[in-house]
């Protein structure tokens, strides 16, 4: 199978866990921009919408959407999907954290990258918008454990790895947030993560 991606977007999330998962898989890199692979590909072939990520499997089939891949790549690899005890909710636990990531934490940071110019009162409503998702995201690790679902790496953790790691591209500091601040760190010393922030061009 093959990822497409763009460095440091939302699909590094189904890089990371292809990397934790030891898969077979190549990946292609998108200029969103300019709708192009870089294989010179018109990226409208493979992803109308335009955006990363996109799955495409060995018998041409095309999956796209974030939570979806990541869904799929929890289904492939369970591990990702369910704690080690097995609880039956813990499948749902993660599409409920999916949806949270998806529609409210990577929504906050959405303004940060829209190019646009904002007046200082709008700049600051950006802020405090995302202060109160970065806030709600803590309240997640308050139950302990040193991942979303208690001490087990789950999908949910790759894409929010990835959504946590933009404050490093915007100037935010998560010093409001320890618990966060030490969650980040966590998973960015795993060997996938390193490996994957390395193929991606962003390894320190």
């Amino acid at each position: 199978m093959k990822l497409f991606y763009k460095p440091g977007a939302c699909s590094m999330a189904a890089h990371l866990l292809l990397n934790e998962a030891g898969a077979t898989y190549s990946l292609e890199k998108v200029d969103t921009t300019a709708g192009l692979t870089e294989t010179g590909a018109a990226y409208a072939q493979t992803n109308p919408r335009g955006y990363v990520p996109a799955l495409r499997f060995e018998n041409g089939d095309v999956l796209t959407e974030n939570v979806a891949i990541l869904h799929w790549l929890g289904e492939q690899y369970p591990d990702f999907a369910t704690d080690t005890a097995g609880k039956p909710l813990d499948r749902f636990r993660v599409l409920e954290l999916l949806s949270f990531l998806s529609s409210e934490l990577h929504k906050g940071f959405s303004p940060f990258f829209s190019g646009k110019e904002f007046s200082e009162a709008e700049a600051a409503e950006n802020q405090t918008k995302l202060n109160t998702k970065l806030g709600q995201f803590d309240a997640l690790l308050a139950k302990g454990g040193d991942y979303l679902l208690g001490d087990t790496f789950s999908v949910a953790d790759a894409y929010a790895f990835v959504i946590l790691n933009w404050t490093n591209f915007i100037g935010v500091s998560l010093g409001d947030w320890p618990k966060t601040a030490a969650y980040v760190e966590r998973i960015r010393a795993r060997p996938a993560t390193l490996k994957t922030l390395q193929e991606e061009g962003l390894a320190a």
